[in-house]
């Protein structure tokens, strides 16, 4: 693909993002707005903590040591 086509792409699919939040009630709309968990959908907020990561294995891996 060329750039040109990335962008076509890109463009597209803004305008169809657009357009389904055009179709959606205002509650909806706010609540398509607001950032989500990936995984369960409950409301991310700022203070976001991923509970799976593992300071001492990542701090390992970061000085070249395995666990």
């Amino acid at each position: 693909m060329k750039d040109r086509d990335y962008l076509w792409c890109l463009v597209n699919q803004l305008l169809d993002d657009e357009e389904e939040l055009e179709r959606m009630c205002p509650a909806c709309r706010e609540r398509a707005g607001e950032d989500r968990c990936p995984v369960c959908g409950a409301p991310a907020g700022q203070g976001a903590v991923n509970t799976s990561f593992d300071l001492e294995h990542f701090l390992a891996l970061k000085e070249g040591r395995t666990t």
